[in-house]
């Protein structure tokens, strides 16, 4: 039997017969790794502590903690929560189980929907499960034997996967249940110790709603009971920041089905707010060193077909609509706008770099199963810019770029990031040379600011590498919201050029860069970070002015009158309500100041002053709370 040579993380080697299993090489290292492992990468692959190995390679034992890990963990969860449906719902057909960002689903077809009562049986069969502790068992077959397998067991989900796929499948068994799958897998059934069902949702078969309808089962597992326990606790608190029932109790926008799913309807509260966020960014730009531009919502097909957006994102734009005879099509970017601008005048070297900021309205087609409030709609405006600079100053546009995201994200309450540069798909244009001098720039940002980042391999655009910035709001959550691109490809489809300091004809470098990402997305991101209690210079409503009889209405309005003046947001409750039923509806609403005048206010011309979250703040003078409340909104405090 030959050997093989095994490289652990610190680089020390050791030689092992060919064969020999991750698991058995953990046997031989013990500690903590041996207890706590539930795969492996080996040579860049992950897989199971079962596989034999065979050729060369590095070694890295995988826990919970690590990213392939917990993929592992969940997708072995999934299988579980499968053999359990399948035990007591025989006729169950399965489409997809994958894990996703916190936990894991699967698509079934079942003969009725399920309800809250089936979730606990599949949650009991699901322990009886793990109890045996059934070891995942992997078998590679031919594209016959899967066929017959899945065939009699008439999983007609999986035969239209193994036809699609045309290749030989892998399967694994555990207890009896059978499932395709690439894998990997947890060594067996009893690592999935705590568990818990969230949700049923529906599902179309491929993401396509022609096709057939699916229950999409949630549920989420880990190690250890006390994590379980903290996730379903900060699951609570994600439940009272849902920015879509938020939304709804402080009316701050809906989505209407007879408008179209996906479109947002923006009530005036929520548009104040959105004019705030919109004014805040429009004064950073301009002092940031950027102009705006602004361009049409719809554009003849042909501009598409030269962008390259027909080929590699159609699936993701609206139907073409034909206007005296031609074509157009509603835009899903900005960006071949911007570069048409370019395009309008002869450029010099001197000229560069061009910045060009617009808050641009786009509309992409998005499958109605994948939808989600403010997060994922049809109709949404990018905070976009297009910068276009010469070779040279790439790395300091890119630094700067960086910077600028930060701060501006900063100044809405964010300080936590994960932050990626994503390389090069494997549908991607333009040469190899020019995506790696472009994914070299984007680390090279990143490092001269000192910030740390991880790979994200393969999920780069069509047309060139981009940092993604996730930033991570007051309960851990992480959102995808700022984005920036390097693009030598735009440039050379359009045939930009600019005239060099030896007169001959040069192409920019194109950057595409959205720091708040989409405000619609943004905004929600925001209710949910801020559980609706925006901060005071965000709010649309700063104070309300509460009499407590209607004998004190005179000088309520007074002091409206001159909050007013000193352009502070009130609004004046003069219902003839009980004064405790006043104040419960001002704090529900989230307003950061409740302002009670009775007969001793109005005797001494001060205010009782009730703060958000703090309750009772004392009497003080009008003119105090006016300099107060300016100072915070000046200083923007989150």
């Amino acid at each position: 039997m030959s050997n093989i040579t095994v490289t652990f993380p610190d680089g020390k080697q050791q030689t092992f017969s060919a064969g020999i299993t991750p698991a058995t090489i953990l046997q031989e290292l013990g500690g903590r790794l041996l207890k706590e492992s539930i795969a492996a990468r080996y040579d860049g692959s992950v897989v199971d502590l079962t596989r034999p190995l065979q050729g060369d390679g590095s070694i890295h034992f995988l826990t919970f903690a690590d990213d392939d890990g917990r993929d592992v963990f969940w997708h072995s969860s999934a299988h579980v929560m499968a053999h359990a449906i399948k035990s007591l719902f025989p006729h169950a057909k399965f489409a997809f189980g994958p894990p996703v960002e916190q936990g894991f689903y699967y698509d079934v077809e079942l003969e009725k929907p399920l309800v809250p009562e089936d979730l606990e049986r599949i949650e009991k069969k699901m322990q009886e499960i793990v109890n045996a502790d059934y070891p995942f068992q992997r078998r590679d077959l031919s594209v016959k034997e899967a066929l017959d397998i899945f065939h009699k067991r008439n999983e007609t989900y999986k035969v239209e996967q193994i036809e699609r796929l045309g290749e030989p499948p892998s399967v694994y068994e555990s207890g009896g249940f059978i499932d395709l799958c690439r894998g990997p897998h947890l060594p067996s059934t009893a690592y999935v110790r705590y568990f818990k069902l969230l949700s049923v949702a529906g599902a179309y078969w491929l993401g396509d709603e022609k096709n057939a309808q699916l229950q999409r089962v949630y549920g989420i597992a880990f190690p250890k009971k006390s994590q379980l326990d903290d996730y379903l606790t900060r699951l609570e608190e994600a439940k009272k920041r849902d920015h879509r029932k938020l939304g709804r109790e402080l009316d701050l926008f809906s989505i209407n089905d007879q408008v179209g799913p996906g479109l947002v309807l923006w009530h005036p509260k929520g548009a104040f707010i959105r004019h705030k966020i919109e004014e805040f960014w429009k004064e950073k730009h301009l002092t940031g060193g950027y102009d705006f531009v602004n361009t049409p919502h719809l554009a003849k097909i042909d501009l598409w077909k030269t962008s390259g957006h027909i080929d590699f994102f159609k699936e993701n734009m609206f139907s073409p609509m034909k206007v005296e005879e031609m074509q157009y099509l509603v835009k899903p970017m900005n960006c071949p706008f911007h570069l048409h601008i370019y395009k309008s005048d002869t450029r010099s070297y001197r000229d560069l770099p061009l910045r060009w900021a617009e808050l641009g309205t786009v509309y992409r087609y998005e499958r109605s199963g994948v939808m989600h409030g403010l997060l994922r709609v049809r109709g949404f405006t990018q905070d976009d810019a297009h910068i276009f600079c010469r070779p040279d100053q790439l790395d300091a546009e890119i630094e700067r770029v960086v910077s600028f995201s930060l701060q501006m994200l900063e100044q809405f309450g964010f300080s936590g990031y994960d932050i990626y540069v994503s390389t090069r798909p494997e549908n991607a244009v333009g040469s190899v040379e020019n995506w790696e001098i472009a994914t070299q720039a984007l680390k090279a940002g990143l490092e001269k600011l000192g910030i740390d980042y991880a790979i994200d391999p393969g999920e780069g655009v069509f047309y060139g590498p981009k940092i993604d910035i996730k930033i991570r709001d007051a309960i851990g959550r992480s959102w995808q919201c700022s984005t920036i691109q390097v693009d030598f490809n735009e440039p050379e489809r359009f045939d930009l050029t600019y005239i060099g300091q030896d007169g001959g004809r040069h192409r920019p470098i194109m950057i595409h860069r959205a720091l708040l990402g989409s405000l619609e997305r943004f905004f929600g991101v925001l209710i949910e970070h801020y559980a609706g209690a925006f901060p005071l210079w965000l709010a649309p409503v700063q104070a309300r002015v509460i009499p407590i009889t209607d004998k004190q209405h005179d000088y309520a309005r007074e002091v409206c009158d001159r909050l007013k003046e000193a352009a502070i947001r009130v609004e004046l409750d003069d219902r003839s309500e009980k004064i405790g039923y006043k104040i419960r509806e001002a704090s529900t609403q989230k307003i950061p100041y409740m302002l009670i005048v009775g007969d001793k206010e109005v005797a001494e011309k001060s205010i009782s002053v009730r703060k958000r979250g703090i309750g009772d703040a004392g009497t003080f003078s009008l003119q105090q709370i006016v300099d107060e409340i300016q100072i915070l909104v000046n200083e923007k405090k989150n």
